[in-house]
């Protein structure tokens, strides 16, 4: 079955909207929707056969692959993280809302399917209201991966009705919020002693020294 194509923008997002999203995401399905970054794809993290679909759609192993996952803010985020240091958590005050990723020792509450070897999570709150409203909704985050393009000049697609052509029968929602970013995210590695970057997006880490 295709999926569905739904307009639902930053400013005022539809509530009823919203609420169908929530019920497919509630039901296991898969969506497609934008962030502060470039597009993601996601699902209820507690949901172990759509955590497998998305495994199945992008081609990862589950135990190799470093998961991320949206949270609406801070507040529950150490219901999924092992003690985070107060270095950490001021840096982490500073970096959200925003365009980073900021890998954590996993809890016991992580589902284990999103443990890779190392038991780490990485933690996301975008600024962005959409997929920050759909956690809220939902009452859990949502497992979140990058929606790349084959393409390696494009990297990423910043368009959504590519992405829906791309992906319609494969998710069963793509959420046009108008053009994406073609950057990623900033990840960053506080697991250790010293701030790692992992990856250089559109986050810097100057910004929260």
């Amino acid at each position: 079955m295709a999926a569905e194509f739904i307009r639902l923008y930053e400013e005022n997002p539809d509530p009823n909207k919203i609420a169908q999203i929530v019920n497919v995401l509630r039901e296991g399905g898969v969506v497609i929707y934008p962030t502060d970054t470039v597009y993601g794809m996601g699902c209820d993290i507690t949901n172990l056969r759509a955590v497998e679909r998305i495994c199945k759609i992008k081609g990862i192993n589950p135990k190799k692959h470093n998961f991320s996952m949206i949270c609406a803010d801070l507040s529950n985020i150490s219901q999924f993280t092992r003690v985070i240091s107060k270095p950490v958590f001021k840096m982490m005050k500073k970096a959200f809302p925003g365009p980073f990723t900021i890998i954590l020792e996993a809890s016991t509450q992580v589902p284990k399917i999103l443990h890779s070897k190392k038991k780490t999570i990485g933690i996301r709150v975008p600024d962005h209201n959409v997929p920050r409203i759909l956690v809220e909704e939902l009452g859990q985050p949502i497992l979140t991966t990058s929606i790349h393009d084959e393409d390696e000049v494009v990297e990423y697609s910043t368009d959504p009705e590519l992405i829906f052509e791309k992906y319609e029968n494969l998710v069963d929602i793509v959420i046009d919020g108008g053009y994406g970013q073609n950057v990623a995210s900033t990840i960053l590695d506080c697991t250790g002693d010293e701030v790692e970057v992992l990856r250089q997006g559109l986050g810097k880490l100057e910004d929260l020294e």
